[in-house]
């Protein structure tokens, strides 16, 4: 970006004089030169710039003065004039004339001209990217400040200087595509813009650069930790103004397919609601569904099963299919049961979790039927997905814990909210326009035949998927404009756990329906789930689709293309759709409970909602066409650009039929009439005659002939003449969509390329990369920023739909924080935190990109086509927003008005794999897209010196229309000289397994070859390629600065047929004019590393240089020598000239053979007598002849060495090449495999560093040698001389000895606790689970430690946010940390609470020795084992690409074993002269001998985990094959049946000789019962390394030295045996052993234990444990100390050669070797399962009380119950007993006295019970599950007719349960509900136990209630205690219980009416009749009385 102002002349001055003027912006001030004695004009005539990082802003001003000069006193004063710059911010330029003011601001008669443009020249955010100099705002005197530092630009200041400004070079970083490393390393840097007219020695090395840096910073005293540096790069070195960069990786990558696995496990089901379920899980992915076997009657069934999906589809579709669990109730072979609930997401979410995968997480079902009904339970289940390549850690699976927190491990993503509230997705579909033909024309001929009349040929509807729903609209027959206005509705769970919805228009057919076009909505875009946030909203907009070319074929090749797979290659339609989401509340009475998918109609939306329509006008150029293939070379090309349907003229045009047809300003989308002619005459004259005149589109380039550019190439003859397209069309107006994702994919792409720089400089270790990342995060704060002030504007342009607001404020928020977050890193940087600031960057960018991604679209992409005899062959599709024009020059597209090189490709999947790597042509073209009313700028991009040639047209206004061609008359010549000096690991394209490489490069319309070296991968050309003649068109100036870009193509020369393509790469050449001088800094250039890419992969580096020379008038004579080497013996080829190629010294390189390796047959034939050839740089080495590989494939000699010229510079060094050759009869080599090393550096040989390694010198230093410091108090040391004698103390840590004390005092007393274990009761078992145990807690607290770090990082911006000074912090940062600290004590406990009372029971774990467990291999840890001895893999055959599934490990033919040295001669004397030197051997002392030896290796295989299904039943029957050489073990007759985690336990001892046998196989097969078994997965483990290496890989150390017991010590040789020998090999003085526990090796002293036990108890001195010590801290001796590895367990991840990279299960496991000619080890410990104890459970259930009453009397209608109690233990209900029945309870009460058996086995270690049974009638043999330990009792009512109705259950965990109440009465739910926090007891501990339970049920609303309660008694004996004491069942004998003392109402009516009749009624009814007896009484006495009152009267009245 530029301001220029252009001061003409000042007029009607007074007097006469020398005259200067002065003008001032942004507070810099240019003068102009003096005018001498002009009298009342001055005209200067001078025009002035300046290059600025920040836009113009409209209230800035510009401000000039006008002097009288005088060379003595000060200049006078003799007018000023200010402007407001906001005209030219607004309208890019302006002249102005208007008079000056004088000091009193009062207008003089004197005038003032000027013209100001304000160029925006090139497309960066923040810095500036010119060498000019960087302007910084607030800075008034443009005094540099270091601190934004671009970073030395200094300005020299003074009065009369004018533009010739010196410019301080600054250091560029060079880039080419990704990985070029940058310049800095190559000692010089090229400065990016030198100013024309002088070229200083401005460049500065990195030093110079540090000096000058610490001059500038000591005036503000700077600190160097301040400094940043700004970026200044380009494609490769110059900053490009009006080129952009070229995409170097060519292959569209999605819509290929590719393996994926998913596995799944079930482990349980809990809370399911319904009442005595027989559960089923199905588990289903896309079409795939598999199932859980069936549980009988119970909510909480436990399944642990392990399901596998195998999937190869492209990732898109992988990630869009619906992963789906549903629990089916009682399903069976005849019904289909019934579905409890359902849980779906999606495949991508499980994807994008951290590492792939759930684990252990619990899944809530919901009922898709009815939506109101809540939880329907839960499943706890792990998912995880892999494709190739990835490795997921799996957690270790030894120990799991039940997680009863369901709540806190539920199976959401990170961030999704615990409750999930049902909501309506509501997808609008209002229109759509521009469909394609879908039928053929034939048949509408014939219609219009029958019917007379012209229908569209289309019947559109739209199909909507969306988390396994799919929903239809109507169709609408024959539209190509059809008008829906429905809408679908999906009612889903919010926020949905599916991140994407598929819109798709439709075809309809009576055969098959197929699609036109498809768009995905990705929620995650369209929503924000921030407290800001705001629910998925979208539009209405319109969405354009893409998809395959739109003319109609019956069988089109691309339809895939059209279902969204693959990028689409032409525009198929656009929809008009919009979305929104409403949550739902189901507690409203009037809400549809079902989830079906509905569709409704809506109302019309008027136009303007989309935005207003305007006229854009597309402009394009073809400024070249090369490398165009050549099998179309032969007809003319031509090349069509098209918009949606403007501009295509083939396919393009659907009319409506004429009913239909609309008028254009109504109609909106000018597809309608704006093609009705197929000429390219498509105009509709009477709508468009405005100011264009009649402007018609012209839309593609006229035909013309290729000609030849080489073998393969053609190119089109444009020369000075080149055609040009322009397109009309109109769109809705939503450019501000777009000006936002451009501003912020700009800071992206700045942002991306600073990082690249970062990472170059960390790989190539060139200084400061923490400075260049400084500066990378100030431009991206500026940039973020500026963004807020851009995207703030336009807030009320028509058509903003809510989404646009929405986002607008969350990009606003987001940039905001972004800036924030960057200036606080900034301030962080330091240099040993780069590379953690680093990753933290890198999320900015995924942030950005995606932000940027815009997703409501507008203008659709622009697609240019080749086109052949009006066939389309190849397209390039350009984004449009990549092309549009703002006049802000932020939110212009990266591309808009600059010459970009575009490949063309193949269309759809002819695009894939080889097809898709050749270009089928090469454009350099300039694309300008915008609104036709801005369209004055289209041509200012364009490389200048053209001529506009305009179409011939009748008609006025000529001026206005676009040109259609360029003529350009300025043409330069030049000479290229390409310096091609060498290629590296480069692509083997051969069977042999090299390549005969060349390169062919490219240059305009030239091209060249180098010659063919064969057979290498590394081949040094050292070849100049000179390309004389090349004419550019265009100014001098600009090709300087923007060079076209030189493609080079790599290719595989093949004796018959075509050369074979390699790779690619480009590079811009570095441009001298011919009046500048040839020399530094610029020339001669350096050579460079260019990456080689093929398709999307890398395939090898390129290291060239190449320069681009002007021709002059006085011809080629004044073009520099080329200085070559003399040796002419290269014939007509010219070597790399001297100061180009690397200067060379002298290097030795010594190798070491060892010997060759499983080498695989060659043609047939076994390699008998190979020979290693090494080869480096032209000079080499050839081993000894190995006489006979089968014998002893080790060479005799073992060191040799040659000396060789190499590059001063590391990186320029050569690769280093192996080739192994079998010596075949009659002089004959074959070529058996080639291994090319491509960098020498780690075999660098580094002198040992004297001062380093006696850190002890200062004096005695004592080592803690301890995990736990903080426990254990060191006592203190006394100190010894100081003779630099470090002391290391190893003490038993106080507690131990607390322990021993409290141990002897218990003794005495009382007996032991016991949580005590016995140390007899141990085993390896304890030994395995225990360190299992120490892994989990060591993971945990890594979790925790990053979690509390990142929880800190946050707190320390926020501060920043609320300007916190960081000195506060650490107050606020420990609160933090106790807070998180906290939480994880809550996890914890949460997490511990199984090991009953919370966590204050975990200190009393016993002490139990440990082993380490790796979760990886062994040799993960240790480097290999490749500390003194490399293998080196043989490669040969054709490398496969990257996508196919050939690995490269199908390519090994073999190993080499050996390594090498190499360093600078001469060598100094010091090494040599040390004692034992032997100068055979060089740099390899010390070393073994190869002689073949005898071990005996001993393999232990523990156990396998989540072993791939083999067999139908998705399960598997693993044994285990050992293969070492010849000899193989197998283990078939112990196979475990149906396990995918088999617990093997097993060791298998075999003879070995290295080195013949050395490779160990470890396959885990299938058994099977008939057919051969079938490999699971294997894992090959060299044993030579292992046996060889420093580490003592032979047999782990253990932790404790003992000689009897499970830790007892399994290495034949003892610890001092071991620690001697060490010392010895290692020249090593000692071990001394000295008195009171102390050892001293070399100069440190360790302390330790003297006495050990022995089985009898006695007490021993010993000094073993002394050196074990030592031996443990091995790592910590001078010189030769490495870490010795551990007692350990290695896990595996086992692999099956058809799968590569996809495990298939993990084996733990370890080896042992032990040489033969030592003392024989014992026998192997033993590891095999343990067994589990048998065990009794004896419940008595004596009564029941308050259970619910069921039943209802005929007779009397009242209450009551026929009580049993059910209970079983098992998994299942196979053992499951009743007691008797109690009948006719009114009360709820029940007595039985009865008691239930149940004998299981039981695995103490795990907590499982074992039960072993046969899965089916048919099933071979018994399987055995591992369940957890749950007693289940149920009460029941029993029913004699119909089945029992179940009232109510408890499970009781026996390892944790709640304690029974001791009444009935304080018996209640709440010791269910609350089980965490009461007080939980385990069977196993305590035996025996008593009490009442609660039997719960869950009622119609879901809720758990009370149905009863139980009184038992557990009573558990292990079997032995069982046989002493036998009981009966129910009430039988032995020890019989008494009968239950039940009332009589159980007796039946009919067995004792009058008992029951009393019973019955006298109990219910006894008041009522006793009253009823009353009222009767005194009615009797009443009618008595009533009855003789008369005859009483009557006697008494008359006397009687």
């Amino acid at each position: 970006m530029a301001l220029l102002v252009h001061l003409k002349t000042i007029r009607d001055l007074r007097g006469k004089g020398d005259r200067i003027a002065k003008v001032t912006f942004r507070g810099l001030s240019l003068y102009t030169h003096v005018l001498e004695n002009c009298e009342d004009e001055a005209r200067f005539d001078e025009t002035f710039r300046w290059p600025i990082a920040s836009r113009v802003d409209e209230n800035e001003m510009l401000e000039v003065q006008v002097f009288n000069y005088s060379k003595v006193f000060t200049n006078r004063v003799i007018g000023t004039f200010k402007m407001v710059l906001q005209k030219v911010a607004e309208e890019g330029q302006l002249e102005v004339t208007d008079t000056l003011i004088d000091d009193n601001n009062t207008a003089i008669r004197a005038s003032v001209t000027i013209y100001i443009k304000y160029t925006t020249m090139d497309g960066t955010v923040g810095v500036w990217s010119d060498g000019e100099f960087l302007d910084i705002p607030g800075d008034p005197e443009g005094t540099f400040q270091f601190e934004t530092d671009s970073l030395l630009s200094g300005h020299s200041q003074g009065s009369g200087v004018s533009q010739g400004r010196s410019i301080h070079g600054i250091p560029t970083f060079r880039k080419a595509g990704k990985g070029v490393f940058s310049a800095m390393k190559l000692g010089k840097t090229k400065s990016s813009k030198d100013d024309h007219k002088k070229d200083e020695p401005a460049i500065l090395d990195m030093e110079d650069l540090n000096r000058k840096a610490m001059r500038l910073g000591g005036v503000g005293g700077l600190d160097p930790d301040c400094i940043s540096l700004a970026s200044v790069t380009a494609v490769t070195t110059n900053v490009s103004n009006k080129r952009s960069k070229p995409d170097i990786k060519m292959e569209p990558s999605s819509g290929r397919p590719v393996d994926y696995q998913i596995s799944i496990t079930v482990v349980e089901a809990r809370q399911l609601v319904g009442l005595n379920m027989d559960p089923v899980v199905c588990v289903e992915i896309g079409d795939d569904k598999k199932y859980t076997s069936m549980k009988e009657s119970t909510n909480c069934p436990y399944y642990n099963e392990y399901f596998v999906f195998d999937f190869h589809v492209p990732p898109d579709v992988m990630f869009d299919k619906i992963l789906k669990l549903s629990v089916i109730h009682s399903k069976n072979l005849l019904r289909s049961g019934t579905l409890v609930g359902t849980f779906k997401l999606d495949v991508g979410t499980v994807y994008s979790q951290p590492e792939h995968q759930f684990y252990h997480k619990w899944a809530t079902l919901s009922d898709p039927d009815d939506i109101t009904a809540g939880c329907k339970g839960y499943i706890k289940c792990d998912i995880a997905v892999v494709g190739k390549g990835d490795n997921i850690k799996t957690p270790h699976k030894a120990n799991e814990t039940d997680e009863d927190d369901i709540e806190g491990n539920l199976l959401l993503p990170e961030g999704v909210p615990l409750e999930r509230q049902w909501a309506r997705f509501y997808v609008k579909i209002y229109r759509a326009e521009g469909l394609p033909k879908m039928n053929t024309s034939i048949m509408a001929n014939v219609k219009k035949a029958f019917i007379g009349e012209n229908r569209d040929l289309v019947d559109p509807y739209v199909q909507v998927l969306f988390a396994g729903q799919r929903g239809k609209t109507s169709v609408q027959k024959s539209s190509y404009e059809p008008i829906w206005n429905e809408q679908v509705v999906f009612t889903e769970m919010f926020p949905p756990l599916c991140k994407r919805m598929k819109v798709q228009i439709r075809d309809s057919d009576k055969v098959n329906d197929v699609a036109i076009g498809t768009h995905f909505i990705d929620l995650r875009k369209i929503a924000n789930d921030g407290d800001k946030g705001f629910l998925p909203t979208m539009g209405p907009a319109w969405v354009n689709m893409y998809g395959s070319t739109r003319q109609y074929t019956l069988m089109d090749e691309h339809q895939d293309l059209n279902e969204g797979l693959g990028e689409g290659v032409s525009f198929r339609a656009r929809l008009l759709i919009s979305v929104a989401v409403e949550i739902l509340d189901t507690t409203s009475t009037e809400i549809v409970s079902s989830t079906e998918v509905q569709v409704e109609p809506v109302s019309n939306i008027s136009e303007s909602v989309t935005g207003k329509i305007e006229e854009f006008f597309l402009f394009g150029s073809f400024l070249e066409a090369t490398m165009i293939d050549r099998k179309i070379g032969d007809k003319p090309i031509s090349f069509e650009v098209t918009i949606g349907n403007y501009g295509n003229q083939i396919d393009g045009v659907s009319k409506p039929s004429a009913a239909k047809k609309k008028k254009k300003e109504g109609g909106g989308g000018g597809e309608s009439d704006e093609e009705e002619s197929e000429l390219i005459q498509q105009n509709s004259s009477e709508d468009e005659a405005d100011d264009d005149g009649d402007l018609v589109s012209v839309s593609s380039s006229p035909p013309m002939k290729p000609v030849i550019t080489d073998r393969n190439y053609f190119h089109l003859p444009y020369f000075e003449k080149k055609p040009c397209i322009y397109i009309k069309s109109w769109w809705q107006d939503q450019r501000r969509r777009l000006y936002n994702s451009n501003i912020m994919d700009k800071i992206a792409d700045k942002l991306e390329e600073g990082l690249n720089d970062v990472q170059e400089i960390i790989k190539t270790e060139t200084a400061y990369p923490e400075r260049r990342l400084r500066g990378v995060l100030e431009e991206l704060s500026t940039g973020c920023n500026r963004f807020v002030t851009l995207a703030n504007k336009d807030q009320n342009q028509a058509g903003r739909t809510k989404l646009d607001k929405e986002r607008l404020k969350s990009c606003m928020r987001e940039m905001e924080s972004m800036g924030q977050q960057a200036k606080l890193i900034r301030s962080q940087v330091k240099r040993n935190t780069v590379r953690d600031k680093l990753k933290m960057v890198q999320n900015f960018l995924h942030r950005l990109r995606f932000l940027a991604d815009e997703p409501q679209h507008s203008i659709p992409d622009v697609f240019v086509w080749m086109m052949s005899s009006n066939k389309r062959i190849a397209y390039a599709r350009i984004p449009s927003k990549d092309i549009l024009y703002s006049i802000v020059d932020e939110e212009t597209g990266r591309d808009c008005g600059k010459v970009k090189a575009v490949f063309l490709r193949l269309p759809g999947k002819k695009g894939f794999g080889p097809a898709g790597w050749t270009v089928q042509a090469k454009m350099e073209m300039y694309l300008w897209l915008g609104l036709n009313k801005q369209r004055k700028d289209f041509l200012s991009g364009l490389p200048n010196g053209f001529e506009e040639n305009k179409a011939p047209r009748t008609g006025s206004c000529l001026q206005s229309l676009p040109p259609i061609s360029l003529v350009y008359n300025m043409k330069q010549v030049f000479q290229l000289r390409a310096h091609m000096y060498q290629a590296r690991s480069l692509f083997a394209a051969d069977s042999s397994g090299l390549s005969d490489p060349f390169a062919r490069v490219f240059f305009s319309t030239h091209s060249q070859v180098t010659e063919v070296l064969s057979e290498t991968l590394c081949p040094t050309w050292d070849q100049l390629l000179v390309f004389d003649d090349v004419e550019l068109f265009g100014e001098a100036s600009e090709l300087r600065d923007d060079p076209p870009i030189i493609v080079v193509e790599v290719y595989d020369q093949d004796t018959v047929g075509k050369a074979e393509f390699i790779g690619r790469t480009f590079a811009k050449p570095i441009t001298k004019m011919c009046d500048e001088h040839y020399g530094p800094p610029r020339f001669p250039p350096q050579l460079e590393y260019y990456q080689i890419y093929r398709g999307n992969s890398t395939a090898g580096d390129l290291l060239a240089a190449f320069e681009l020379l002007q021709i002059g008038q006085g011809g080629r004579a004044e073009l520099p020598a080329i200085n070559g080497p003399t040796d002419s013996d290269r014939g007509p080829i010219l070597p790399v000239p001297m100061g180009i190629r690397p200067v060379l010294s002298r290097y030795r390189i010594e190798v070491l053979f060892w010997g060759l390796r499983d080498l695989k047959r060659v043609n047939l034939a076994q390699v008998d007598r190979p020979r290693v050839d090494i080869e480096c740089a032209g000079r080499g080495v050839q081993s000894a002849l190995i006489v006979n590989f089968k014998k002893n494939p080790n060479f005799s000699t073992l060191v040799k060495w040659f000396e060789v010229d190499l590059p001063e510079n590391e990186l320029l060094h050569p690769p280093l090449n192996i080739r192994v050759v079998d010596c075949r009869a009659f002089g004959r080599y074959t070529l058996v495999g080639s291994h090319a090393v491509t960098s020498l550096r780690r075999f660098i040989y580094s002198p040992p560093d004297k001062t380093q390694n006696n850190w002890a010198s200062a004096g005695d230093v004592i080592v803690n040698m301890d995990a736990n410091p903080s426990v254990r108090k060191m006592d203190t040391v006394v100190k010894l001389d100081a003779s630099s004698d470090a002391v290391i103390k190893v003490d038993v840590n106080e507690e131990e000895k607390e322990e021993k004390k409290k141990k002897k005092k218990k003794k005495k007393g009382e007996v032991e606790e016991d949580d005590e274990t016995d140390e007899r009761m141990l085993d390896w078992w304890s030994k395995y689970f225990a360190s299992i145990e120490t892994l989990m807690e060591i993971l945990r607290a890594q979790e925790a430690a990053l979690a509390e770090a990142e929880e800190r990082e946050e707190q320390e911006i926020a501060a920043e946010g609320a300007d916190i000074k960081p000195d506060d912090l650490p107050v606020k940062g420990s609160k933090g940390k106790e807070k998180s600290r906290d939480k994880s004590r809550n996890k914890d406990k949460k997490k511990s609470h199984h090991a009953g009372e919370g966590t204050e029971k975990r200190p009393s774990k016993p002490k139990v020795n440990e082993l380490l467990v790796y979760n990886k291999e062994l040799e993960a840890e240790y480097d290999n084992f490749e500390d003194w001895l490399h293998t080196f893999n043989l490669y040969r055959g054709k490398a496969g690409d990257d996508d196919e599934a050939a690995l490269d490990d199908d390519r090994i033919v073999g190993r080499f074993k050996g390594s090498m040295c190499m360093y600078k001669l001469p060598l100094t004397e010091e090494i040599t002269r040390e004692a034992g030197f032997d100068p055979n051997m060089g740099m390899f002392q010390s070393i073994p001998h190869n002689d073949p030896i005898n071990v005996l290796v001993r393999v232990f295989v523990v156990r396998a985990t989540d072993l791939h299904p083999a067999d139908v039943n998705g399960k598997a029957d693993p044994y285990v094959i050992i293969k070492l050489g010849k000899s193989e073990l197998k283990d078939k007759e112990n196979y475990i049946s149906k396990q995918l985690n088999p617990v093997f336990g097993k060791a298998f001892d075999m003879e070995a000789t290295f080195p013949m046998e050395s490779m160990l196989t470890v396959s885990v097969y299938d058994w099977d019962l008939v057919g051969t078994d079938d490999l699971i997965g294997e894992t090959k483990i060299d044993l030579e390394n292992r046996y060889y290496s420093k580490h003592r890989a032979t047999c782990g150390i253990a932790n404790n030295y003992s000689v009897h017991g499970y830790n007892m010590w399994r290495d034949p040789m003892k610890p001092s045996q071991i620690l001697a020998k060490l010392c010895k090999e290692g020249k090593l003085d000692g071990p001394h052993y000295g008195p009171g526990g102390r050892v001293k090796v070399a100069n440190r002293i360790f302390m330790g234990a003297t006495e050990i036990e022995d089985e009898t108890g006695l007490k021993k001195q010993t000094d073993e444990h002394l050196a074990l010590t030592v031996l443990k801290h091995w790592e910590e001796i001078p010189r030769v100390g490495c870490k010795l590895i551990p007692e350990h367990v290695e896990t595996r991840p086992l692999f099956h050669p058809e799968k590569p990279g996809i495990e298939q299960g993990r084996i733990e496991m370890w080896v042992d070797m032990f040489p033969m000619d030592m003392p024989a080890p014992g026998p192997a410990i033993d590891i095999s399962p343990r067994k589990p104890k048998k065990y009794e459970l004896r419940v008595v259930i004596w009564n029941t009380d308050e259970v619910i009453l069921e039943d209802d009397d005929y007779f009397t209608g009242e209450k009551s119950s026929d009580i049993f109690v059910r209970g079983w233990l098992k998994g299942q209900q196979e053992d499951k007993q009743d007691t008797d029945v109690h009948y006719h309870s009114l009360t709820g009460e029940g007595n039985f006295n009865w008691r239930f058996v149940f004998p299981f086995d039981y695995l103490m270690a795990e907590e499982k019970i074992v039960i072993s049974k046969k899965e089916s009638m048919f099933s071979w043999d018994e399987t055995e599950y591992k369940i957890p330990a749950r007693l289940t009792l149920q009460v029941w009512d029993a029913d004699h007719f119909s089945a029992d109705d179940f009232l109510g259950a408890i499970e009781l965990d026996l390892n944790r349960f709640p304690r029974g109440a001791k009444t009935a009465k304080q018996c209640s739910i709440g010791m269910v509900q609350n089980e965490a926090e009461l007080p939980c007891i385990s069977i196993f501990k305590q035996k025996r136990v008593k009490g009442w339970w609660p039997f719960v049920a869950r009622d119609e609303n879901d809720e758990m209630e009370l149905t009863g309660k139980v009184e038992a008694e557990l009573h558990l004996m292990s079997a032995e205690e069982a046989e002493k004491s036998p009981v009966g069942l129910g009430r039988n004998e032995p020890d019989p219980l008494e009968k239950p003392n039940r009332p009589d109402t159980s007796l039946m009516w009919f067995v004792n009416p009058l008992k029951s009749i009393r019973y019955f009624i006298w109990h219910n009814y006894r008041w009522l009749i006793l009253k009823a007896l009353g009222l009767l009484l005194l009615l009797l006495l009443l009618g008595l009385f009533l009855y003789s009152f008369p005859g009483y009267l009557v006697k008494k009245m008359l006397g009687a």
